[in-house]
């Protein structure tokens, strides 16, 4: 039989970004705030530090910062009609375990979203007619403007302290920023990376071409920094160890590097880690949380903690699987449409395009940062008249140099022997030589792409794992197509010897990596018989529980999630803290 513990006034499920930023916001409430956190405690001192971390095998190949999918993993399919089957090794996402989570192992490529991603569908529709959405997508409008959230995506940012630098300042665009980004309130805490030779190269050809080139937002800081919390952060050594690893000098944004320290010292704070929850409890009525129940890892003892405020701040998918384990909102059924909880989820369009260079064309991409990239955004969202090109949305076009690690980067061109001495002599000649371009692109909503409860599958709890069910939409290949052409045009001019392209094909396949950014799911908007949560993430059904993160998506724009997924949880933070701890219980927004 479970034990119940003392009350807390909140309590999180799961604990990275926004799991600490809302607890720290929530310092002077008077709450006693505790949080959950499945996997173990871990901190830049001792656990990131080199050499262990820079152990490529461990950690980018077995995957050391990930999640455990012999214990809990998903299972997969493209369509309804097929049966799921687990993801027995990690491929296409990697989700973080332990304290931190994601934010940890992320490459810190910090972009906002623009003002049409917010009002996705009604821009559409007012830009080219009612007709011009496919209708194969359910994109719809967030429920929220940019220029509400514009206020916490900087906040996020200082916190941050992304270098980066402003387009739009207010309405008025800066020479060397994203000419196409929405205004801005002030200017990025830190000044731009310096590019790479790659990234100098295609800012080159792209300014020849008519584009606006502009350094990467970078979480990867470029000088010592002290952020508003009081944490101090240092330069980055562009050791090439970013993605898939935890920074040992303090220079790449984390839970553990910005908020973390403060947060520790909160004396209305506790972190519990090794916790992991099981379902959020309700009332007999099914309207109220009275708290949670997790399993101690380490003693397998079930304990129940009750709360008079559950936020749920775990990865997207696990986000909207605790919903419908614990009976929060209807399960959405894509065969009729109806139901709220799982509807929507989406991924990361991507595709690449490879150049191959002479000799005499040295890279040295093994010096690289995980945000340390050239951009264009003039083929991003809606910043192109899409008139006549039969699909919505589109992509950034970005030569990134994030790390030439040995084990991962081998490239040889097409019809090169897949091992042996041709195969080795072949990685000697193009090692240094060859750079890629990256087309990340939007991933839009269509009816029969959702995140359930499997029927078959188990956790090591004895728990119906997440079954995610994708495939990219047609609109969204057509996209690919038009945006990998762009890529190939602007190589060309780069001078490569040779060009691979690669558009982004179907079926989805979760085997190779493609990025981690999965959304949707328990998705935010105005109307409660479609969306999970209201504008402010509180849950349409169970008015005292809150979900944050990239579940909140109804669809996912061009760019990395993570400054939206910051911005949001200053957005609840201030809703909690405004609003709803005014009249606790009370919807924020009524149904």
């Amino acid at each position: 039989m479970a034990r119940t513990l003392p009350k807390k006034d909140i309590v999180f499920v799961g604990f990275g970004f926004t799991a600490a930023v809302i607890a720290r916001e929530l310092r002077e409430s008077g709450l006693s705030i505790v949080g959950l956190e499945r996997g173990r405690p871990r901190d830049t001192v001792p656990d990131f530090q080199g050499p262990s971390m820079h152990d490529e095998l461990g950690f980018a190949v077995r995957h050391g910062l990930m999640q455990d999918v012999a214990k809990e993993t998903v299972t997969v399919r493209n369509t309804p009609d097929q049966h799921a089957l687990p993801m027995r090794q990690l491929g296409s996402f990697l989700p973080g375990t332990d304290l931190g989570g994601a934010g940890v192992h992320w490459n810190g490529q910090t972009f906002r979203f623009q003002a049409a991603d917010f009002e996705l569908r009604s821009h559409h529709e007012r830009r080219y007619g009612r007709d011009f959405v496919p209708e194969e997508l359910t994109i719809r409008d967030w429920g929220l403007t940019y220029a509400e959230l514009e206020p916490s995506y900087d906040r996020f940012e200082k916190l941050l302290g992304i270098s980066g630098k402003a387009g739009n300042l207010n309405g008025q665009l800066q020479p060397g920023g994203n000419q196409h980004e929405a205004p801005r309130s002030s200017e990025y805490p830190n000044p731009p990376t310096a590019p790479a030779y790659l990234g100098a190269i295609f800012a080159k050809a792209a300014m020849e071409l008519g584009y606006s080139p502009f350094q990467v937002p970078s979480a990867n800081l470029t000088r010592a920094y002290t952020n508003p919390e009081g944490v101090r952060l240092e330069p980055c050594m562009v050791c090439g160890y970013c993605e898939r690893f935890g920074c040992e000098h303090f220079a790449k944004s984390s839970p553990q590097t910005t908020v973390l320290p403060a947060l520790r010292e909160q004396p209305n704070f506790e972190l519990r880690t090794h916790a992991h929850v099981l379902r959020v409890n309700l009332s007999e009525d099914r309207r109220h949380a009275t708290g949670v129940t997790y399993v101690d890892v380490n003693t397998g003892e079930e304990l129940i903690q009750p709360a008079e405020i559950v936020v749920l701040s775990a990865f997207a998918y696990n986000n909207a699987r605790l919903m419908l384990l614990s009976g929060i909102g209807t399960p959405y059924d894509p065969a009729t449409g109806e139901g709220q909880v799982g509807r929507n989820y989406c991924y990361q369009t991507m595709s690449a395009v490879t150049l191959f260079f002479d000799e005499d064309v040295n890279l040295n991409q093994f010096m690289g940062a995980g945000a340390l990239g050239t951009v264009i955004d003039d083929y991003s969202g809606d910043n192109f008249d899409h008139t006549g090109l039969g699909f919505v949305g589109g992509a950034y076009i970005a030569a990134y140099t994030t790390g030439a690690r040995p084990i991962e980067f081998h490239p040889v061109p097409p019809g090169t022997p897949r091992w042996g001495a041709a195969w080795k002599q072949a990685v000697a000649r193009h090692y240094n030589h060859t750079g890629g371009l990256q087309c990340h692109g939007q991933s839009n909503a269509r009816r029969g792409n959702y995140v359930s409860l499997d029927p078959t599958y188990r956790d090591a709890y004895g728990q119906p794992l997440a079954r995610i069910t994708f495939d990219f939409p047609e609109n969204d290949l057509r996209m690919s197509r038009f945006v990998t052409d762009r890529a190939v045009e602007i190589a060309r001019r780069m001078g490569a010897r040779q060009i691979v392209a690669a558009p982004r094909t179907a079926p989805w396949s979760v085997v190779p990596y493609q990025t981690t950014h999965n959304t949707g799911g328990a998705i935010m908007g105005a109307d409660p018989t479609e969306t999970a949560v209201n504008r402010f993430g509180q849950s349409w059904n169970v008015p005292n529980v809150f979900v944050t993160g990239a579940a909140l998506f109804p669809q996912n724009a061009t760019y990395n999630p993570t400054d939206t997924v910051g911005a949001l949880a200053y957005w609840t933070a201030a809703a909690l803290k405004d609003q709803y701890l005014r009249a606790p219980g009370r919807p924020l927004v009524p149904a």
